[in-house]
């Protein structure tokens, strides 16, 4: 088996994390995770992540506290799934760093640049929590940002939907899904993958996405393998 990308960008909802219960953290669901990444790390992939807070806290959802409070909050959230994911790595024997965005020095590395660089290429997946630091933008956002300036050869997006389709496959019987988009149908046609911004930015630095579902077994396998499962953005 021969992976057709050297470094990739794992971008996880919060609530894959939280598996069937919709809250907290799924143990079962964390390894779950945890051992798939490891299947693609043995084959010599660089692997980074960025790991979603909404399986704890919403920022955007909150209609009476100040968004920016509620922002950093989501941040938190995402650092504690940081942790979370980096606990469960270890557990099956994998070099794993957590850096953040917002220092906390007793439990993560503050986020930087060349020593994350310098992580990957000395084979320890790097998991970046707080988001960007700056409330106001997502964690899909975070996942663009990262993956430039880890120049990642793509960011495999693990949903709970099995691709992109031109509406909610849930609500509506006759959406219809999608195996290869551009940037600016993404954009234009305003899919909803990932927000807009994150888009814009995936579309200006030419970052390659694979959508896919993450609770298929082997589906990070697959994408890394090249193999035709759900939607390829680029």
């Amino acid at each position: 088996m021969k992976p057709i990308y050297d470094r990739v960008l794992l971008k996880i909802s919060g609530e894959a994390l939280a598996g069937q219960q919709r809250f907290g953290i799924n143990e079962a669901m964390t390894r779950k995770v945890a051992q798939e990444v490891k299947q693609i790390h043995d084959l010599g992939v660089q692997v980074a992540i960025v790991v979603g807070g909404g399986n704890f806290w919403r920022g955007r959802t909150s209609k009476d506290m100040d968004r920016a409070t509620a922002d950093y909050m989501g941040m938190l959230a995402t650092v504690m799934n940081s942790l979370a994911l980096q606990d469960a790595f270890l557990a099956l024997g994998v070099p794993t760093k957590v850096q953040t965005a917002i220092e906390m020095r007793e439990i993560a590395e503050p986020y930087a640049r060349r020593k994350a660089l310098s992580h990957l290429e000395h084979g320890s997946i790097v998991i970046f929590g707080a988001g960007t630091g700056n409330p106001f933008f997502s964690t899909d956002t975070t996942a663009a940002l990262r993956a430039a300036e880890m120049d990642v050869d793509t960011i495999l997006l693990a949903k709970n939907v099995d691709a992109v389709y031109d509406k909610d496959p849930a609500l509506y019987p006759d959406a219809k899904k999608f195996s290869r988009l551009t940037h600016m149908e993404v954009v234009e046609k305003d899919l909803k993958v990932m927000d807009l911004t994150a888009a814009t930015l995936c579309k200006d630095n030419n970052i390659k996405i694979h959508v896919f579902a993450i609770a298929e077994e082997g589906n990070v396998m697959k994408a890394v393998l090249g193999e035709d499962i759900g939607t390829i953005i680029e």
